[in-house]
């Protein structure tokens, strides 16, 4: 025996669906409670919470930890072959970008950053945590790992500025060869926390292993994205 009607649950995602793509529930905006639609759909919390689910999972609308539910924005376009940084993608799009700055500190490479940068066991790296948002939405949780030796004193700097910026203005350094992996992902507890989500709820899990103009692997990305932020496109001619 199911749980919830099925046909319910359908007529519910097919209407908030319509509104949405009929700019009634405007992107950004925040749906009524739960309570509040339980009563518009004359139907229990546990059959809404279904709809509601399902349209997340569809990237229609997303949820924050004690805040509620929200219509998603339209999502930003992540072009793998244009070289461009975070803010200036976003400003590209007409958005508005934003750096937070969570921490900064040089510490022991984990393993894996290790076998990423070609570095040897007990190497130290640099570590820098940061939340970006896009019109003051958190949506990428960003962890860099650098190879000290190409960027010495950049703890000193503004780090809540493009890093693709203080490479070239401090050090002379600008990206080559940049090497991506991408995958769907259970976001892991810090990202989980700094998007304000539940932690193991969906997201998009992209690194990036970057080599400067001379062919050496300086840094790695580890990039955790709200999975209805973006969509990634490259075009090779």
């Amino acid at each position: 025996m199911q749980s919830t009607p099925p046909r319910a649950v359908t007529a519910i995602c097919h209407a908030l669906q319509e509104q949405i793509e009929h700019g009634l529930l405007a992107p950004g905006g925040k749906l009524p409670a739960e309570r509040k639609l339980s009563e518009v759909f004359d139907t229990t919390r546990i059959t809404l919470r279904e709809a509601l689910v399902q349209l997340e999972a569809q990237g229609l609308i997303y949820r924050e930890e004690r805040r509620g539910w929200f219509v998603a924005p339209e999502r930003l376009t992540y072009d793998l072959v244009e070289r461009s940084h975070f803010h200036a993608m976003v400003r590209a799009q007409g958005r508005e970008p934003g750096t937070e700055l969570l921490s900064a500190r040089l510490q022991p490479a984990p393993a894996a950053i290790c076998a990423r940068l070609g570095l040897p066991a007990l190497s130290s790296v640099v570590r820098i945590c940061r939340l970006r948002r896009i019109d003051g939405r958190a949506v990428l949780y960003a962890e860099h790992y650098l190879n000290p030796r190409y960027f010495p004193g950049i703890l000193d700097q503004d780090l809540g500025q493009s890093l693709t910026e203080i490479y070239a203005r401090e050090f002379g350094i600008r990206y080559g060869r940049v090497c991506f992996e991408i995958l769907p992902t259970a976001l892991p507890g810090a990202a989980a926390a700094a998007l304000k989500v539940s932690a193991g709820s969906a997201g998009l899990h992209v690194t990036r292993v970057n080599s400067d103009q001379h062919g050496h692997v300086i840094d790695c990305d580890l990039e955790y994205w709200r999975h209805d932020a973006i969509r990634i496109r490259a075009e090779v001619g």
